[in-house]
């Protein structure tokens, strides 16, 4: 018939964090990829506001995550007008899942910088709205 489990599950056995140290995992790799991004754009079109938009990734990063950052080198040099729109679009999607997260944190200055991002990458897409 029955016979009661007499163990503990396995999953009660792993690390307990708080719902806000699960928030600011997440938002610190949001914030990873989005720097990723960030300076895969910086390579196929430099510019000084995607270089200060990659300081300030990379400092809340490192806030976040205790440590610096990994950065990884750009793949290519040189791509078409397509590829830069995809990275654009993938930087847009990152910026809004960090800026969810970060008002889920209850971080307004992680928010402002998730949204900065997030207009700034709809103005490059060209998306309607972006003031």
């Amino acid at each position: 018939m029955y016979e009661p489990i007499r163990t503990k599950s396995v999953h009660a056995h792993g690390p307990h964090r708080s719902r806000q140290e699960e928030l600011e995992i997440r938002l610190a790799g949001h914030f990873t990829a989005l720097l990723t991004v960030t300076d895969e754009l910086r390579a196929l079109t430099p510019s000084a506001a995607l270089d200060e938009a990659a300081a300030r990734l990379a400092g809340w990063v490192e806030r976040l995550h205790g440590g610096t950052p990994l950065r990884a080198v750009p793949t290519a040099r040189t791509a078409g007008p397509g590829h830069v729109a995809a990275l654009h679009q993938r930087a847009h999607t990152l910026a809004g899942q960090a800026l969810v997260v970060a008002t889920q944190r209850g971080d307004t200055a992680g928010a402002a910088l998730a949204e900065e991002r997030l207009h700034a990458h709809a103005a490059a897409l060209g998306i309607a709205g972006t003031a």
